[in-house]
């Protein structure tokens, strides 16, 4: 049976909703990053050991992406029992508040080592409502989408997330300007409070969404899964393990947004805060314009190849990237930085939603990317940490780091290698496995 067309202007709908929320979402999200590697291990820890305290920030950075794999296994079961809809206005609230309390919280001066532990309670928040945001954001762009348009139209939820660094990185360049005094004690604070907006403006937005038509067909003619989890693993163990594998490819983008932010600024190599976070600034921009376009390629010759392309190629991009910012060059890691993050990863980041999402039938969907997405960015997340250390006592051993991203992405070309190619199947047929199903694929493609 196949599903029906979604209601004129709903795709649409979907994709900009889904694009303001992940926005809205990653701002969050991205705002602690910049604040981890720049302002987190003077306010939050031991100033008499920067090195260490630097190390213990970018932590709590990484305890977020910890949170997540739970917070999908928890949001995940919801979505493909309640819907995408309602797991889409929670996140967004959570996202908002947890983020709102981080700017509310006391300093170490002021109350000691609770700070730091009042600080990752707050993170783990933060990395729970992430865990649901992209899958359900995903799913309902994909459900929505023409089938022959999947991959634009899913891509908008990975423009949103650089939408939301890209204004992070900018509310945080007139931020990193104040004197120094006022900077730490109250104008890091600014940007944490600003999310409170979060919570409105996401339930506004999104509480007019209508559910999807796959899932509503689903829900109609079978009923929703009671455990989607038990299905998951029976029926889509081997995509779930390819997803995490995928996934890994976004600790291009943490060692990125983070480490090279704290290297480039640091004493060793000495660039401004100022002209770090103009980098990354100019690199999201790049990439809002590319993504859409990587995606629209991905809908005529497949998801693999572009997905290959981008995993590949940051491999090796970061080795070029971190070496301009090793020789103190500006103009030089301008370029590279754009590059790199802008151009080349972008054609991994705005292939995945669709390219995970059509590895999964609509009953495990949310599910299936969920979970399979969180555990990878766990790793993820943590390659900043790793980084940190492996980056010498000095942490200036841009090689050694280098190195160890281009080794966190070989799992996703792999991964890309052995998958399925799905961009020609149609959206009811996604994940799968019988005869009848077989050949209908083969006719499509045909």
């Amino acid at each position: 049976m196949s599903v029906p067309a979604a209601p004129p202007g709903q795709p649409k709908k979907a994709a900009t909703a889904a694009w303001i929320g992940s926005a809205l979402e990653y701002y969050d999200f991205f705002i602690y990053g910049s604040a981890a590697a720049l302002i987190f291990p003077t306010v939050f820890f031991d100033e008499s050991d920067p090195a260490t305290a630097t190390l213990l920030s970018l932590a709590t950075f990484g305890v977020a992406y910890a949170a997540r794999p739970i917070g999908a296994l928890f949001l995940g079961h919801y979505g493909d029992r309640l819907g995408r809809k309602k797991i889409m206005v929670f996140t967004l609230i959570l996202m908002g508040l947890s983020t709102f309390l981080i700017g509310c919280l006391p300093t170490r001066d002021q109350v000691g080592t609770l700070a730091p532990v009042l600080l990752v309670i707050c993170r783990v928040l933060q990395g729970i409502s992430a865990a649901g945001e992209q899958a359900s954001a995903n799913s309902m762009t994909l459900e929505h989408a023409p089938s022959d348009r999947r991959g634009f139209f899913t891509s908008f939820t990975l423009s949103g997330t650089q939408g939301g660094q890209l204004l992070a990185t900018l509310v945080f360049i007139p931020i990193a300007a104040l004197p120094e005094d006022q900077l730490l004690s109250w104008g890091w604070r600014v940007p944490f409070w600003m999310s409170i907006a979060v919570a409105v403006v996401g339930y506004v937005i999104r509480r007019t969404l209508d559910e999807t038509p796959a899932f509503t067909q689903q829900t109609e003619s079978e009923g929703v899964a009671k455990l989607p989890l038990a299905i998951l693993l029976r029926e889509h163990w081997a995509d779930v393990l390819r997803v995490i594998a995928g996934a890994l490819v976004a600790s291009v983008s943490t060692i990125f947004t983070v480490w090279a932010l704290a290297y480039g600024t640091s004493e060793s190599v000495g660039l401004s805060r100022s002209s770090m976070l103009w980098v990354g600034a100019l690199a999201n921009l790049v990439a809002l314009g590319a993504i859409p376009l990587w995606a629209t390629l991905s809908d005529r010759i497949g998801r693999r190849p572009v997905f290959l392309i981008g995993a590949a190629g940051s491999a090796v991009m970061m080795f070029v990237y971190l070496w301009a910012i090793s020789t103190g060059a500006y103009p030089l890691v301008l370029v590279l930085g754009i590059v790199t993050f802008g151009v080349v990863y972008s054609a991994a980041n705005g292939i995945w939603p669709s390219f995970y999402g059509e590895m999964f039938s609509t009953r495990v969907r949310l599910s299936g990317m969920a979970i399979g997405t969180q555990i990878g960015f766990a790793i993820a997340g943590f390659a900043v940490t790793f980084a940190a250390q492996i980056a010498g006592p000095d942490g200036d051993d841009w090689f050694a780091v280098a190195l160890f991203t281009s080794a966190l992405c070989v799992p996703p070309v792999l991964a890309a290698l052995t998958a399925r190619e799905t961009h020609r199947i149609p959206t009811e047929l996604l994940g799968t496995r019988t005869p009848h199903a077989e050949n209908d694929r083969e006719r499509v493609a045909a």
